[in-house]
């Protein structure tokens, strides 16, 4: 977690809610709800549910008979999420160290989370840790960056005119984009008989500066960097040039959003 204050924090959880959640994630909540076979009056967790938008959908599934937690390490995410619905039970807390018993669940999602976890491993034990016998597990990472060339251009942008770690920072959350290795990982962390199915969506942002702007202002200040104008200003000029294939006749940008989904079943 970077060095910003809460209310700095919920700043930039806004910015990702405004810029991020649309382009990326916003379609992604009911494929995951409905990976995860949420029935009514279910009690359901969302592990690194940011400002909420699975959580959300997850509420709108269960009803009032079920119930929905949502837990972030983030505070500001949190702050966001509690703002758009103050009747789920948003926790602050690691994946790595979920604050529930076990067998607490019907079912457990985590969207594009496991990616930016610090021990994946130990997080995808805890989720299992808490699913009850039978429960639903539905966890959702994004494709690898070969499959994703307007992001590797970005990445590649932000190395040659501004700094290598800003580059690593924006390639981190399409790390488990090998399905063999996604694979791996499952085995070694004692989930059984998961089913890995890729998705397609597409991205969309209104302007290439918007998708600029998504990490610059809602993403990398989470992750302690934080770019002036004139360095965001060249690297618009630059994305400008190289993202334009990417460009519809409106001006916005579109591309395939490569998904993989999770699903496993707690025996």
């Amino acid at each position: 977690m970077s060095h910003l204050s809460v209310e700095e924090l919920e700043k930039v959880a806004e910015a990702y809610e405004q810029l991020l959640v649309p382009a990326l994630f916003e379609q992604w909540a009911d494929r995951l709800a409905d990976a995860a076979e949420i029935q009514p009056g279910e009690r359901v967790l969302d592990v690194a549910c940011g400002t909420g938008t699975l959580t959300r959908t997850v509420a709108s599934r269960v009803g009032e008979s079920g119930a929905v937690s949502g837990v972030d390490i983030n505070p500001g995410m949190l702050a966001v999420a509690r703002r758009h619905s103050p009747g789920v039970d948003w926790r602050e807390a690691s994946a790595e160290a979920l604050p529930y018993d076990e067998n607490q669940f019907d079912a457990v999602v985590s969207q594009f989370g496991l990616m930016l976890f610090s021990n994946p491993y130990t997080a995808l034990r805890e989720m299992k840790r808490v699913l009850k016998p039978g429960g639903h597990l539905a966890v959702a990472v994004f494709g690898s960056l070969d499959e994703l060339p307007a992001y590797s251009i970005m990445a590649s942008i932000f190395e040659r005119l501004i700094d290598p770690g800003i580059a690593n920072a924006l390639r981190l959350p399409f790390s488990m984009g090998n399905a063999d290795q996604l694979a791996l990982l499952l085995y070694e962390a004692e989930i059984r008989d998961p089913v890995i199915v890729t998705h397609e969506g597409t991205a969309h942002f209104d302007s290439i500066r918007d998708m600029v702007l998504a990490d610059v202002r809602g993403w990398f200040p989470f992750a302690g960097i934080e770019l002036g104008e004139s360095a965001i200003e060249t690297v618009v000029r630059e994305a400008n040039k190289e993202l334009a294939p990417f460009q519809n006749s409106h001006g916005g940008l579109e591309f395939k959003l490569p998904v993989h989904l999770i699903t496993a079943t707690k025996a």
